[in-house]
């Protein structure tokens, strides 16, 4: 009987027997509750330049006097995302703005931009691959680890964040929003718009 069961259950799993149920098939069902509004915040920034980043974080994590093949894990991830540069206009200082008796001039002096944090595109990111220790499989087998997980996204934010901070994002952001601005102020009649940044 045993045979004959392990029989029928190989022929299900192999799908030899299409009539016969598959006793091992999964089935995914999503019981999360919904989303929670936890706050709103006003924002004042202007979003005048994107960046999208790619990086390929190697993270080796091995033991002093082991070796990896009996306890260690190495992960190649590779981590895509986007990191956007922005002027805060609610950081305008008293008199940043100027305008002529004659309303046809106009003085604006604008704050620095910034780097907002680094978005990761999870749906872009992934492991490549992944070596493990004869100790780390046994330990994956009887209970995941979450935690790699995240300690791997962290990284990679961190290494994108790094990156942008050495590209011209903010700079681009500037010359963005400057001509923004006296385009806006030159449709609404200025004929001479002045934009510059706090130095």
């Amino acid at each position: 009987m045993a045979v004959i069961l392990a029989v029928f259950l190989a022929a299900a799993k192999l799908d030899l027997l299409p009539g016969l149920p598959n006793p091992f098939a999964e089935r995914q069902i999503d019981r999360s509750q919904p989303a929670v509004l936890k706050s709103i915040q006003d924002m004042s920034r202007y979003t005048a330049a994107g960046g999208n980043f790619q990086v390929i974080v190697d993270l080796d994590q091995d033991a002093k006097f082991l070796p990896s093949q009996i306890l260690g894990k190495r992960t190649l991830y590779v981590a895509a995302g986007t990191v956007d540069a922005y002027v805060d206009l609610g950081e305008l200082a008293n008199g940043a703005v100027t305008v002529s008796d004659d309303r046809r001039s106009a003085t604006v002096t604008l704050p620095h931009a910034r780097l907002a944090d680094p978005a990761l595109d999870v749906k872009r990111s992934y492991v490549f691959s992944q070596q493990r220790g004869l100790f780390d499989r046994l330990g994956d087998f009887f209970s995941g680890n979450p935690g790699d997980q995240q300690k791997l996204e962290i990284l990679a934010t961190d290494k994108i964040k790094a990156a942008a901070e050495q590209t011209a994002l903010t700079a681009t952001a500037e010359k963005n929003t400057r001509a923004m601005l006296q385009n806006l102020l030159t449709s609404l009649g200025f004929t001479t718009v002045t934009v510059t940044v706090v130095r």
